[in-house]
């Protein structure tokens, strides 16, 4: 007597089992087709992205530069009495750029390393400082700013316009400034909050509180 033929039913669920598995995986199949698609598009613009960002970029900072030449120019003409102004060349180099600053007078260009004896230097170089700390994050930079014999190139009738611009940027931009000079206190008592007067002596250097026109006085 043969032994009777085995039950198809387990081969049967096998093979719905493997066909199960290949609906799954050309699912599976088309779905990374069409996400390789849209990385090969994508790919495809990043270098025009590339580029609309880096026009982007030297838009924002040309911008920038003309806002600081703009500024700039306002403060040495109000300082100096002087009809000269600020002229700034930016330069673009593989994603780095570069600033040259120079004075233009009448139409002739002046070295600001070279022209009025220092004072150019003297006035763009708090500016500078002043922009540069603002582009600081507040919460790892305080606004707070000393500013070391920056009026050592103007004359005495010169420096309170200096500082009252000083004053009037650190108020609207929220910054602390000191300011140190040789200067005569005097010098200090119209835009000055508070003006200390150090001395060298026997005993080391003292230290004056001086009333708001410069004379000694109760802090």
């Amino acid at each position: 007597m043969t032994d009777p033929l085995p039950s198809p039913q387990g081969l049967r669920d096998r093979v719905q089992q493997l066909a199960g598995a290949r609906r799954a995986l050309t699912r599976q199949r088309a779905q990374q087709v069409a996400q390789l698609d849209v990385l090969r598009e994508q790919l495809t613009q990043a270098g025009d992205v590339t580029n609309a960002l880096e026009q982007l970029g030297e838009d924002l900072f040309g911008r920038t530069v003309q806002l600081l030449q703009e500024k700039l120019t306002i403060a040495l003409q109000e300082v100096l009495e002087q009809p000269i102004a600020l002229k700034a060349e930016c330069r673009y180099l593989r994603g780095s750029a570069a600033i040259e600053f120079h004075i233009e007078r009448d139409g002739c260009q002046e070295d600001i390393l070279k022209g009025q004896g220092g004072s150019v230097l003297n006035i763009l170089s708090v500016g500078l400082r002043l922009f540069a700390l603002t582009t600081l994050p507040e919460q790892r930079h305080r606004r707070f700013l000393v500013l070391d014999e920056q009026d050592c190139w103007l004359r005495p009738e010169l420096v309170p316009r200096l500082i009252r611009i000083v004053k009037e940027a650190g108020r609207a931009l929220g910054f602390q400034v000191i300011f140190i000079s040789h200067h005569a206190s005097p010098t200090f008592a119209q835009h000055a909050d508070r003006i200390y007067r150090f001395e060298p002596g026997e005993k080391g250097v003292r230290a004056t509180i001086l009333a708001p026109d410069g004379e000694p006085g109760a802090p």
